[in-house]
């Protein structure tokens, strides 16, 4: 190109179109994006549709590098196309700002759209009553189920055999600790965007699927297997349902004034109470609610004389009934009779609270935010006693269930989330995955001494955490929570490792029977 002109012609035009191109999208470009590209397949405000709801609370996890990987790569095992070729690196970055900005209004979901969401895949009695195929020769009460995060699937493993016997896609984003019918048919899976997906593990099959809300926090089972309770972020409700997944009511997270509002951050069986216990996120309440139809009718307001029944009740069925509390409590330990239950606050203050009496009745000498929904407990030198690990401090705290005393400290590499024994074991396993440096480390508590006995560190630099027995404690499993992972099946006296399966960032594993009998050395 001789011409002068024309080359400064051009330089001036290809400057511009640089300067173009480097423009960063605005929050209005974003949401034609989504429209264009993203809208059939997660649907109308981003609640989800084909694909899993992308909202900040469902994308709590998902790291800002990892989504915009996932909208420029695509994710094959879930057939979501790449659009690295279509969208620019601004225009990926601007969708990846829009779906961490909480939608304004903030979404509802009514007890229509949760009716309206059901799905059932196979009908009540469509399936046989009895195991079949592999299950059929597989010990019931040995089996496995493994969440694998890495590409949203379920493992059912035979215990027995260390054999994985089925592989099935769940949905987006399984919590872990799904939750059994008590005759180990049945398990109940919940996602962070809601979907509660009922499993037939005697024929392997999903056969229900509802929503019950927009972000859920966990799901729990009644203890005869009749009722499915759903703790929901967003919106703040505790949504019961029967066994079937149809809803039976919603319970707003509100406080008995109605002038305040929570969110549900989870909920529990007490099974020897038959009843639900949630706890709530925003208020300094603790819910029980009764699923037994017989259950004593709650007082609402001033009761002059109980006998005559002087005052305001509501049915104590299916009702919360409240205990208040000085501080929000949101992460549970319950004695093995369920009387008590031991919570931890935001500010890692812990307390107990007396079911009955439904008031804290000791305050726990705790530090460095204690994580008790994932203690255990065991008897030591003839009394009972519980362990937690803390999110904060490399430390595995033993307390006396009877004076709430602390009766050890133990040092561990770094702060851990899991904590799992069983009754024919002398040893509990513990983590220290929220340590940076130690997270590859799995150590073993010797239960007589309380002290540490052994370290467990198969792949330096690998996160390896969460342990579950088999039913016999004759061995556990360990997950090596990588996409390219494993499961490690290790003895449980030697801690040698026995063998491997490749798995995709198994988060949890969950063995019937220990899960179904409520062992010490499990969380419930």
């Amino acid at each position: 190109m001789r011409n002068p002109t024309m080359k400064r012609l051009f330089s001036i035009l290809a400057l511009a179109a640089l300067a173009f191109a480097s423009q960063p999208a605005t929050a209005a470009d974003a949401a034609a994006l989504y429209t264009r590209h993203c809208l059939s397949c997660h649907g109308v405000n981003r609640l989800g549709a084909m694909g899993p709801a992308l909202l900040p609370e469902s994308l709590e996890r998902l790291k800002r590098k990892d989504a915009d990987a996932t909208i420029r790569d695509g994710r094959p095992a879930t057939q979501m196309p790449a659009f690295g070729q279509i969208l620019t690196g601004a225009e990926i970055e601007a969708l990846v700002d829009w779906i961490h900005t909480p939608v304004s209004p903030a979404p509802t979901w009514s007890e229509a759209d949760i009716r309206n969401s059901r799905i059932e895949h196979f009908p009540p009695g469509s399936l046989p009553d009895t195991r079949q195929g592999v299950v059929a020769t597989a010990d019931p009460m040995n089996l496995f189920i493994v969440v694998e995060a890495g590409d949203h699937h379920v493992s059912v493993l035979d215990g027995d055999r260390m054999a994985r016997i089925h592989r099935f896609p769940s949905r987006y984003a399984l919590h872990g600790g799904p939750k059994f019918s008590p005759d180990g048919r049945y398990v109940y899976f919940a996602s962070r965007d809601g979907w509660i997906s009922k499993f037939d593990i005697w024929n392997l099959q999903v056969i229900a699927e509802v929503r019950a809300g927009i972000n859920t926090r966990n799901a729990a089972v009644s203890a005869d297997g009749r009722y499915i309770a759903v703790a929901n972020y967003l919106p703040g409700t505790l949504a019961i349902f029967d066994a079937d997944l149809r809803l039976l009511r919603v319970i707003d997270g509100a406080n008995l004034k109605g002038d305040a509002r929570s969110r549900i951050s989870a909920v529990y069986d007490a099974a020897p109470r038959h009843s639900f216990v949630a706890a709530l996120k925003d208020i300094p309440e603790l819910w029980e609610i009764s699923y037994d139809p017989a259950a004593q009718d709650i007082a609402t307001g001033f009761v002059h004389d109980y006998k005559y029944r002087e005052g305001a009740f509501i049915p104590g069925f299916l009702n919360p009934r409240r205990s208040p509390l000085e501080h929000v409590l949101d992460d549970f330990f319950f004695t093995q009779d369920y009387s008590e239950v031991l919570g931890t606050s935001r500010e890692g203050r812990g307390q107990v609270v007396n079911l009955d009496a439904r008031r804290k009745i000791a305050e726990l000498d705790l530090a460095g935010m204690p994580h008790l929904g994932s203690g255990i407990s065991w008897q030591y030198k003839g009394r009972r006693v519980a362990a937690s690990t803390h999110l904060k401090d490399a430390t595995v705290s033993v307390l006396d269930l009877q004076n709430w005393k602390t009766v050890a400290t133990i040092p561990t590499l770094g702060p851990g989330f899991f904590l799992r024994s069983h009754e024919n074991s002398p040893y509990a396993w513990v983590d220290s995955m929220m340590s940076p440096t130690a997270r590859d480390t799995l150590q073993v508590i010797d239960k007589r001494s309380l002290e540490v006995v052994a370290r467990i560190r198969p792949e330096p630099g690998k996160t390896f955490a969460h342990v579950e027995f088999d039913r016999h404690g004759r061995y556990v499993i360990a997950s090596l929570m990588e996409k390219d992972g494993a499961l490690i099946f290790l003895d449980a006296v030697s801690f040698r490792e026995i063998k491997r399966l490749p798995a995709s960032k198994p988060i949890g594993k969950y063995n019937l029977f220990n899960k179904i009998q409520r062992s010490e050395g499990t969380s419930h």
